[in-house]
């Protein structure tokens, strides 16, 4: 038993033992076949394999995880080498180095970062397109680096109050001097000419994308710029990933919605979108005016919808302008959110609400006006002057007031009541001057219209002031009564 045990312990390698450990012609997917690449990416993620030295059979391990030595520059080595350097120093990008402490391996993350910035020069260069193993290996050297769990919020696990997004500081990724640097490189690879497609796809896959959505909820403003741009780009080179990439938003804006109402790439996210609605072709699909109706509109629902106000208008805009028709679902789906006590998301839904208005064709128009002209008219009469204001505003821009010209005998009667009392006592000079000249308005457009109101108006002020005086009667007499019968509690007042 004992002499077996020795003997399989001199057992020959076979083709798939050296193949699992390396010993296979390096580069290679299969035995004998591939480039002969000297190196093999050794990644943080798995145990690294060996490679052959350059002028022998036997095969020699990479360097230890923790060295990290300079290599020499493309331009010093001939075109036939380049593909083997580019391949040692993605593994010399693959280590990971700790920045919370800024005196920690200073001359390897030096030595790491120059090594970025010629792999970038490279590919941006063109001077050599890269093989499929090498542009495999440069996409895990990516998601080694970018793919990482993001630092908790500030007000996540620290036991301290939530505060508003817009006051809270964000935080800065320390490691972002190498962290650029590979963005720079997965953008500059994506946008590249010889980067094709059906190659490519292989490696920025579904689950690449993915992960790159959720680096969008980084703090970090300059890693969400980046990210905006790669994805932005991806969705236009890789049709395949569209519908994916869609679906995937979608999703993210759901969590935000109903879920967290926390998540600091929604604006990014949205100026993606915005460019996509804006290639949308016509007529659209019923996808994308559910994606309209179920996650762009009830995202004016969240608290910090201030922070990404101006994106979400446009890509609401961009609907309106290439499907008309829409423009009763958006100004109805705006009316169902509008807010009731934040005065300046009421400044912002007014802003929005021009800017669709003035898409809006005049049979959209009749459908929502009644309710639509509610709401304006309940804005007038705001004590908040910047919204008083914002409101009259909209009679500045002509397609609203010719929108209005046409149906004056619906719109009129509704907001005449809320004119008259802003000039009778609203607080506030400039928009008391304001009313003055949309009355004056309507007096010209339709000066029989006007007087009609102006005697409703009287006739309903006249009754409300009998009302008041038979209320003030009635309490009088009450108090009569109550201090004949010596009700010693009773209060008059």
């Amino acid at each position: 038993m004992l002499k077996k045990i020795m003997k399989g312990g001199h057992k020959k390698p076979s083709k798939s033992d050296s193949t699992e450990y390396g010993l296979g012609p390096p580069g290679s997917r299969n035995p004998g076949s591939g480039p002969t690449s000297n190196v093999v990416v050794n990644h943080a993620s798995r145990t690294g394999p060996y490679a052959q030295g350059p002028n022998s059979g036997v095969p020699v391990a990479p360097p230890p995880m923790g060295t990290v030595e300079p290599l020499p520059l493309f331009r010093d080595v001939p075109v036939s080498e380049r593909q083997n350097l580019f391949m040692r120093k993605l593994q010399i990008c693959c280590f990971q180095f700790d920045f919370s402490n800024t005196l920690k391996s200073v001359r390897e993350k030096e030595i790491k970062r120059q090594t970025l910035l010629e792999i970038v020069d490279f590919i941006q260069s063109g001077s050599g397109k890269i093989t499929e193993m090498c542009q495999e290996e440069m996409i895990k050297m990516v998601g080694i680096n970018i793919f990482r769990s993001l630092p908790p919020a500030a007000h996540e696990n620290t036991g301290q109050e939530v505060t508003d997004p817009e006051e809270e500081e964000p935080y800065m990724e320390p490691s972002w001097p190498h962290l650029q640097l590979v963005y720079e490189l997965l953008l500059r690879y994506v946008v590249s000419s010889d980067t094709d497609t059906k190659v490519a796809k292989r490696y920025i896959d579904h689950s690449f994308v993915l992960k790159l959505l959720d680096l969008f909820d980084s703090e970090d403003p300059r890693e969400r710029e980046y990210l905006k741009t790669i994805l932005h780009r991806i969705y236009g080179k890789f049709m395949v990933h569209r519908p994916f990439i869609r679906k995937a938003i979608n999703n993210i804006f759901y969590r935000f919605i109903y879920e967290t109402e926390r998540h600091s790439g929604i604006g990014e996210l949205l100026e993606i979108l915005g460019s996509i609605v804006n290639g949308f072709a016509l007529p659209m699909k019923e996808e994308h005016k559910l994606f309209l109706v179920r996650a762009l509109i009830p995202l004016h629902k969240p608290k910090p919808v201030s922070m990404y106000h101006q994106q979400l208008s446009y890509c609401i805009t961009q609907f309106v302008e290439k499907d008309y028709k829409l423009a009763d679902i958006v100004i109805r789906g705006l009316l169902k959110y509008w807010p009731l006590i934040n005065c300046q998301k009421e400044v912002l839904y007014l802003g929005e609400l021009e800017e669709v208005l003035e898409a809006t064709q005049s049979a959209e128009f009749q459908r929502c006006m009644v309710p639509l002209f509610r709401q304006i008219a309940r804005c007038l009469n705001s004590s908040h002057f910047q919204v008083a204001e914002r409101a009259l505003f909209l009679w500045n821009n002509e397609h609203i007031v010719g929108l209005i010209a046409q149906n004056r005998h619906v719109v009129l009667p509704i907001i005449f009541d809320a004119l008259e009392r802003n000039i009778q006592s609203h607080w506030n000079q400039a928009v008391h001057g304001l009313t003055v000249n949309v009355r004056k308005m309507f007096m010209e457009m339709d000066a029989e219209l006007f007087e009609e109101c102006q005697r409703q108006f009287a006739e309903k002020e006249a009754r409300a002031g009998e009302a008041e005086e038979q209320r003030e009667m009635k309490w009088k007499k009450l108090a009569d009564v109550a201090a004949q019968r010596g009700d010693d509690d009773m209060v008059t007042v």
